[in-house]
């Protein structure tokens, strides 16, 4: 079976693309691990509620056979960075043989995980701040219309036009990298405090401790930034984390769910390649490295 758009993943954010595609007239297929998630899915199709609880439905293809869906022109990888090295080995079957992979996961190292099994080439680095809820297998409340920023690469044109079409907030940049380090200081900075304190982005705000701890993260986050010579996309680290979680004041970020479902967290690519990424230009880190290991702690797992 050959598609055009393959979503690896069934969570939040896969659902909530597999819906505003399939709405547009596009042929999604789905390809994840989560049993509930999929028989939902195959069952109900991808569900989309409002604000005022109105839902909606739409088809997609779900299965967690790399077979069925092999000969895909694109891939959009959403799961988890812990999954990440799974997820490759299976593109290396599924992608046609001129495919592209587009990862817009959290945290470092996603994009040279999927490049040593299918070649740097194959591989296009994107960022979103768009926001989702999962309410329940196969159910996602929509978070806010955040941005997708992709790389420019002119191979992933259908692609693009596939998310503009979905009414997606498409941009495309010369330095993803920038953007992809950008986020990582807000989530550095909001995720791993929302999910030990177990309280909504906004809520840090409030707090004058937690407020304080996330300015030392995104501080110490983007010190390690400038170490890698990559220039963010704002000069101001603290003022761009607190704009975020202020932004998204009502939101649990996406390792709050986590944490609160006893599930593995991205704290590793997130607090924990900061720390390392800090031990390797000499820089001292120990807010994030103390997150990274609260953050393991607090589940057991990560």
């Amino acid at each position: 079976m050959s598609n055009d758009i393959l979503l690896v993943g069934t969570g939040a954010l896969a659902t909530l693309f597999a819906a505003r595609l399939s709405e547009a007239g596009h042929s999604v297929s789905m390809l994840g691990t989560w049993k509930h998630g999929l028989h939902a899915l195959q069952k109900n199709g991808a569900r989309i509620t409002d604000a005022n609880g109105n839902e909606r439905a739409f088809k997609v293809h779900a299965t967690d056979d790399p077979f069925e869906v092999s000969g895909a022109k694109f891939a959009l990888v959403l799961v988890k960075s812990w999954q990440t090295e799974r997820v490759a080995g299976q593109l290396t079957g599924v992608l046609a043989s001129d495919g592209l992979a587009l990862t817009l996961q959290n945290g470092l190292g996603n994009r040279e995980t999927l490049a040593r099994n299918l070649g740097p080439a194959r591989v296009a680095l994107g960022i979103t701040t768009t926001g989702a809820t999962l309410l329940g297998p196969g159910l996602v409340r929509a978070g806010g219309d955040g941005v997708i920023s992709i790389e420019q690469n002119q191979a992933l044109g259908p692609l693009e036009a596939a998310l503009r079409s979905s009414n997606f907030n498409l941009h495309i940049v010369n330095d993803a990298k920038s953007l992809m380090w950008g986020k990582l200081v807000i989530n550095a900075a909001i995720n791993p405090l929302t999910a030990l304190l177990r309280v909504p982005n906004g809520e840090l705000l409030s707090r004058p401790n937690a407020r304080k701890m996330m300015a030392l993260l995104a501080r110490e986050t983007a010190e390690v930034a400038s170490a890698e010579q990559v220039n963010l996309p704002f000069s101001n680290p603290v003022t761009a984390a607190e704009d975020v979680a202020r932004m998204t004041a009502t939101n649990h970020s996406s390792m709050f769910q986590d944490v609160r479902r006893g599930a593995p967290t991205e704290i590793d690519a997130i607090c924990g390649a900061v720390a390392r990424r800090a031990e390797k230009h000499g820089i001292h880190a120990p807010y994030n490295r103390a997150c990274w290991q609260l953050v393991r702690a607090s589940v057991g797992r990560a």
